[in-house]
């Protein structure tokens, strides 16, 4: 029998954004989350005995601030290399910008594939060999699967590719290849990196990418981990998905479309966190909290959104290892504005204008030309997380809260309807 892992995208050291600025957050733990997980895949590997690790690529996470990094991994090699356990690694876009990695000496144990063509590394003892090629610079555009070689017949073959494969969303198109051209090469398994989210690509042959070792942001949410591979006489018998991340990240939406009281609302919102909470087992959360539905409240929500969201982060800390990353006001009126103030008066014509404004992205780029190079300098994995990033999006949600603050003060005086 042979057992592996399969990980990537470990990012070592990369910050976790959207907690540090927020008073009393986890500090330490969110600097230390993929120190932390990447010990829990250390243990796992330990306490599985499994003969050996591929890491599918950006093990570091761009350039290092100093060697601490490289000294981290060094040491858990370390422990691996105690138990006669071997690392395979291809180097990914990140790993490939990093100075600093080209000069870290590598332990015994670890084998980084060659950046100058495919190379095949063979493990006779276990009847396994593995097929990889790490990135000689980041923006890899080529094919790289394509000069990969054929299955040796006498081993259980594996191939290990940092890809976007055919493209994904959110993932620069590096070293694209489709599923014909992996499944072409006759290998019993395909380790990928370079997705975030985990996906069983194929089963016939095992095509995957593990995803992330650790959530880094709001946008890499739900469990994150390592696959666990099972070989018995050539053949796979088991690929494993197991959970490794330390903090979790998680989009809570609280539907209040049946909240009439400020007591209601705070329930709604207590019992969506302790939903999460079930769902991340226990590990420290970091949730966007998402309000939704037409609701009696609607217009108290928005004319006090910083005292309420005050209010929500007093409720998620009061469950302990919770931590709100933002709250999102998406709720609505149930009725319409002409209903309330009638078709044809002065207030509704306001109303109209405000909806009307002729500011479209395009524009907008034009008088803050700024916006499109920012745009243009920041990592693919972020690009439509802030409104900010799409003009058009931005002053469309911009139209809808002038407007529904406006709705809220009026309604103030004659109580809404």
């Amino acid at each position: 029998m042979v057992k592996f892992i399969h990980t990537a995208d470990i990012h070592l050291d990369s910050p976790l954004k959207g907690l540090e600025a927020h008073e009393d957050a986890p500090v330490e733990e969110i600097r230390g989350a993929t120190r932390r997980a990447f010990d829990n895949l250390i243990d796992l590997a330990l306490g599985e005995e499994v003969d050996f690790i591929l890491i599918a690529g950006d093990l570091y996470d761009g350039d290092w601030k100093d060697y601490n990094t490289g000294l981290f991994f060094a040491a858990r090699m370390g422990r691996l290399a105690k138990a006669g356990i071997k690392v395979f690694i291809v180097s990914g876009n990140h790993d490939a910008a990093s100075q600093i990695t080209r000069a870290m000496p590598l332990p015994d144990n670890v084998t980084l594939f060659s950046p100058r063509k495919p190379q095949s590394v063979k493990l006779d003892d276990l009847g396994v060999i593995i097929h990889g090629q790490s990135y000689s610079f980041r923006a890899v555009t080529e094919n790289l699967a394509l000069q990969y070689p054929r299955n040796d017949a006498g081993y259980f073959n594996i191939g290990l590719l940092h890809t976007s494969l055919t493209g994904r969303e959110g993932h620069e198109d590096y070293a694209p290849c489709t599923l014909d051209e992996l499944k072409s090469k006759g290998y019993d398994y395909w380790g990928l990196g370079h997705v975030h989210r985990r996906e069983i690509v194929s089963e016939d042959p095992w095509i995957v990418f593990p995803g992330n070792l650790q959530g880094r942001h709001i946008k890499e949410t739900g469990a994150k981990g390592a696959t666990l591979v099972t070989v018995e006489e050539g053949r796979i018998v088991g690929v494993e998905a197991r959970e490794l991340d330390v903090l979790r990240w998680a989009g809570c939406r609280v539907d209040l479309s049946e909240c009439e009281t400020v007591d209601s609302v705070y329930d709604a919102v207590r019992q969506g966190i302790e939903q999460e909470l079930d769902r991340a087992g226990g590990k420290t959360l970091a949730l966007r909290l998402v309000l939704t539905g037409k609701c009696p409240v609607h217009a108290q929500l928005l004319d006090r959104t910083a005292r309420w969201t005050e209010e929500f982060r007093g409720i998620a800390v009061g469950f302990g290892e919770v931590w709100l990353e933002k709250v999102k006001f998406q709720t609505s009126r149930k009725v319409e504005t002409g209903e309330i103030f009638g078709g044809d008066t002065p207030i509704a014509g306001l109303l109209e204008s405000i909806q009307g404004l002729e500011l479209d992205g395009d524009r907008l780029l034009e008088l803050v030309p700024e916006l499109a190079s920012l745009k243009s300098k920041l990592p693919a994995e972020i690009h439509g997380d802030e409104a900010f990033l799409d003009p058009s999006d931005n002053l469309a949600y911009l139209r809808y809260e002038v407007r529904e603050l406006l709705v809220a003060k009026l309604l103030q005086h004659g109580g809404e309807r």
